[in-house]
C-alpha cells in the first residue's frame, strides 16, 4: 500500500495526494476545460466533492498505485501524476502524467517523474517502472529520454480509440540504471555563408516529397521508390524520434535569402562512445549544382567536433554517384575505400572526417 500523505519536494513541485482542500482549485479546473487531471476526474462541478474525498483515493485503497498532484510555488495543481499496475509481488509499476496545458513546455513533467521515478526506488522498493507513449507524442517521448528511462521498443496496436488502433513505446527504467538523460544533439540552429540549418517541420513535407521523389533522388539514395508527401511525413515523425533517443539528428537547409527549401542532412547512427556518426543529405532538384550539400555537412561536422567531442563522421556514396564524391572530397572528406555489396546489393564507396581533416 503506498502512504496516504506522501509529499515529494522538487525545486519547482511538490508532489502530493488531492484532498477536498483542493476543491477550489479543481472547481476551476473543471470549469476551465482543461484536461490534465487523472483518469475518472470529475467533468462537472457536482462531482467535485465526491471525487476528492473518495474517488481520487482509490486507487491507492486497491494497492496498485497512487494519484498526486503537482503543486507549483504559488499553490497552483499545475499537472498531475501517478503511479499505476503496481506488482508488489513483482516489483514493478507504471507512470503516467500530464501537465496544466498553460503551463507546458518548461519542464514540469520530467522534473515530478523524476522525482516520483526516485522515491519509488528508494522510499518504497519497487525494482522496475514502465512509461508507455504514442509515437506521434513527441513531448511526452521527449519526458521519458530527458527522466532517463530507456527505449525498450513498439508494443503494436496497443491501444484503441475513436481512430481506430494505435502502437505505444515502451519505455523502462531499473533501480539500479543511471537515471541520466539520454544523450542527444541540442536541437539548435546552425548557419552558414548562405543557409540555416534548423530542425525538420510538418511543413518542409511538401519539398520533401518532391526531393525524394525526384529521379536523380531515387538513383542514388535509399529512400522508398515511389516516395510521396506520406513518406515525407513519417520521416519528419521519424527524424523526431531519432534526436530524442539521441540515435541521429536532421536538419532542413533553408536559403537565408529567400527562406527556399535547399538540402537535407542527416546523421545517422550515432555512437556516443566512441563519438562517431554517418552523414548523409540529400538536395532538392531545383539548387543542385551550388554547393549547398557540401557547405551544409560541413557545419554539422564542425558543430559535431568541436562542440560534442565527435572524432570521426563517416559518409558513404555509390561508386557512380559523382556528385555526391565531389561534395564529399570538396568538404574535406578522405576516401578509405569500397564496401562490397553495402546498401542494397551496391557497392558503397567510404569517406570519412576527422577533426585534424579541418585543421
Amino acid at each position: 500500500m503506498f502512504d496516504s500523505d506522501v509529499r515529494i519536494a522538487t525545486e519547482r513541485l511538490t508532489l502530493r495526494p488531492f484532498g477536498p482542500s483542493d476543491a477550489l482549485r479543481i472547481r476551476a479546473i473543471v470549469q476551465s476545460g482543461a484536461r490534465f487531471l487523472p483518469p475518472g476526474a470529475p467533468t462537472g462541478i457536482s462531482g467535485i466533492a465526491g471525487w476528492l474525498m473518495a474517488g481520487v483515493h482509490e486507487l491507492r485503497r486497491s494497492g496498485q498505485g497512487i494519484h498526486l498532484a503537482m503543486i507549483d510555488a504559488e499553490g497552483l495543481i499545475v499537472g498531475s501524476i501517478s503511479l499505476f499496475k503496481t506488482s508488489w509481488t513483482a516489483g514493478t509499476t507504471e507512470v503516467g502524467y500530464a501537465v496544466h496545458p498553460q503551463h507546458r513546455g518548461r519542464g514540469l513533467a520530467t522534473e515530478a517523474v523524476r522525482a516520483l521515478t526516485a522515491w519509488a526506488f528508494d522510499s518504497v522498493g519497487l525494482r522496475r517502472i514502465d512509461l508507455t507513449a504514442r509515437p506521434d507524442n513527441l513531448a511526452s517521448l521527449s519526458v521519458a529520454c530527458k527522466a532517463g528511462f530507456t527505449w525498450e521498443g513498439t508494443i503494436r496496436d496497443a491501444v484503441v480509440d475513436q481512430n481506430g488502433a494505435h502502437d505505444l513505446v515502451l519505455f523502462g527504467l531499473l533501480r539500479h540504471d543511471g537515471r541520466e538523460p539520454v544523450a542527444a544533439l541540442p536541437r539548435a540552429e546552425l548557419r552558414t555563408e548562405r543557409l540555416l540549418l534548423r530542425p525538420l517541420r510538418p511543413g518542409d513535407v511538401p519539398d520533401l516529397a518532391v526531393t525524394g521523389a525526384d529521379p536523380v533522388t531515387q538513383a542514388y539514395t535509399g529512400v522508398p521508390r515511389g516516395y510521396t508527401e506520406e513518406h515525407a511525413r513519417q520521416y519528419v515523425e521519424h527524424a523526431h524520434r531519432m534526436w530524442l533517443r539521441g540515435t541521429g539528428a536532421v536538419w532542413t537547409g533553408e536559403e537565408l535569402d529567400g527562406g527556399r527549401y535547399a538540402v537535407n542532412v542527416d546523421l545517422r547512427d550515432l555512437d556516443w562512445h566512441n563519438r562517431s556518426a554517418e552523414v548523409g543529405y540529400m538536395t532538392a532538384p531545383w539548387v543542385r549544382g551550388l554547393g549547398y550539400a557540401g557547405e551544409a555537412v560541413l557545419a554539422v561536422a564542425r558543430r559535431l567536433f568541436e562542440q560534442h567531442g565527435f572524432v570521426r563522421l563517416q559518409l558513404r556514396a555509390t561508386p557512380s554517384n559523382l556528385a555526391s564524391q565531389r561534395v564529399a572530397e570538396k568538404a574535406g572528406f578522405v576516401r578509405e575505400g569500397l564496401a562490397r555489396a553495402s546498401l542494397g546489393g551496391q557497392d558503397l564507396i567510404v569517406y570519412s572526417l576527422v577533426p585534424s581533416d579541418l585543421a
